[in-house]
């Protein structure tokens, strides 16, 4: 295609499966099916047993269900594009639709690192003021801190797709995965990129990156406080109730790190390892954070026993 400088946008990009496994996406689709009925069977179990149990009704349970709720929502953004190529080999998506993907990925996942803060401050409430936790974070406080976090995310990632719509793109139009991701899009555009690649690194450092270290500030003030704790039992039992939230974090930003650093700084990475940081990005963490709670929560275990009891 010849531009000759005119504005150009493709009516649609052109989605990618596993690099190099094109002819085993339907066997690869098995494991992609049992990690995505994972997540959405688990979650919604965690919803459902969070709101019929009354003793699971405080923050700390409040905090899970939002986290929850943003699991679904990046399992149903990602899901469609994602099986619809590895069962029909449907790879086109139409641009507008495309950007609308993407934004929403991107809200989801600075939502859930802001959820993830937001119970890092719940564990230190409730290790360094025990008697004061209640008080503190009431049902009021949780609402607002969950609007924060919402407004936060559609906020600051609303000019994204009208950076993106502004730019003239090339005739290449094949993106690297089966979703619409910022970086991807960007990369294909002949026109100057500065703004979007400025802007970008903006919102994630100032968002993303900013929860990450207030994180590890807080397990930082968790374990002086733990430190000072009388007996060796009490440290332990502290330190106990932020296990399956450590796990949680570590599970969501690894993989979040390793996939921005790709995007940005890996140029000479395989595209197949490009594509599987991607996938456990998007996937690992909706799957596995139901499990990870439910292994390491006496109350959710016993309110799920309960209610399997009641149906039997």
């Amino acid at each position: 295609w010849e531009f000759n400088g005119s504005f150009y946008q493709p009516s649609a990009f052109l989605m990618m499966g596993i690099p190099g496994l094109e002819a085993l996406h339907p066997w690869i689709s098995i494991p992609f099916c049992a990690l995505y009925l994972m997540a959405l069977s688990g979650n919604c179990m965690l919803l459902c047993i969070v709101k019929k149990t009354q003793s699971l009704h405080e923050p700390m349970y409040y905090f899970l269900s939002m986290l929850a709720v943003t699991d679904l929502g990046l399992v149903l953004c990602t899901l469609p594009t994602t099986l619809g190529l590895f069962w029909f080999n449907v790879r086109r998506i139409g641009f507008n639709a495309c950007l609308t993907q993407m934004y929403f990925i991107h809200v989801l996942s600075f939502i859930e690192s802001s959820v993830l803060l937001a119970m890092a401050f719940d564990r230190f409430i409730a290790i360094s003021h025990p008697l004061r936790h209640a008080s503190i974070l009431t049902k009021t406080t949780v609402v607002k801190i969950g609007l924060a976090i919402l407004l936060r995310g559609v906020v600051s990632l609303l000019p994204i797709p009208f950076l993106l719509k502004r730019l003239t793109y090339c005739g290449k139009t094949e993106l690297s995965h089966s979703f619409c991701f910022h970086p991807d899009i960007m990369k294909l555009a002949c026109a100057d990129i500065k703004v979007n690649v400025f802007y970008g690194m903006i919102i994630l450092l100032s968002t993303v990156g900013m929860d990450f270290i207030f994180i590890v500030l807080s397990y930082v003030l968790i374990i002086k406080t733990v430190i000072s704790l009388a007996t060796k039992e009490e440290c332990l039992k502290a330190l106990n109730t932020c296990v399956s939230h450590i796990c949680a974090v570590l599970v969501f930003f690894i993989p979040m790190i390793g996939l921005s650093m790709i995007h940005r700084f890996g140029n000479n990475v395989p595209p197949l390892i490009n594509t599987l940081v991607a996938y456990t990005y998007l996937i690992i963490p909706p799957a596995l954070n139901p499990i990870i709670y439910s292994v390491k929560s006496s109350h959710i275990r016993e309110a799920l026993l309960r209610a399997l009891r009641r149906r039997k």
